[in-house]
């Protein structure tokens, strides 16, 4: 079964840092672009940031942008989100998902919290 599995939510205060992976498994990992997905309470799905195939091109939101850094290991088929500098509207559930522009395969939810 093709399936993407998300580790590494929780809470942190403003200013911290999380991790999240996100593990592959069932397709070619390595033959597909990559992103991360959030929604806040009450809004719609955004797009965050993802990497292309090779993990050699990354693109970010304007929300992010400095502050996340999206990257892959294709050997283990794991995508990853380092969230440097939380905000509190950086608070939502997050998803990694199968694509760019378009998604096919979700993971399921983490929940990202951040308060003090």
């Amino acid at each position: 079964e093709v399936q993407l599995v998300e580790s590494g939510g929780g809470m942190v205060q403003p200013g911290g840092s999380l991790r999240l992976s996100c593990l592959a498994s069932a397709f070619s990992f390595g033959s597909y672009d990559m992103s991360w997905v959030r929604q806040a309470p009450g809004k719609g799905p955004e797009w965050v940031s993802a990497t292309s195939s090779g993990g050699v091109h990354t693109y970010y939101a304007d929300s992010v942008k400095g502050r996340f850094i999206i990257s892959r290991n294709n050997a283990k088929n794991t995508l990853y989100l380092q969230m440097n500098i939380l905000k509190v509207e950086d608070e939502a559930l997050y998803y990694c998902a199968r694509g760019h522009l378009e998604f096919n395969v979700w993971s399921q939810e983490t929940q990202i919290t951040v308060s003090s």
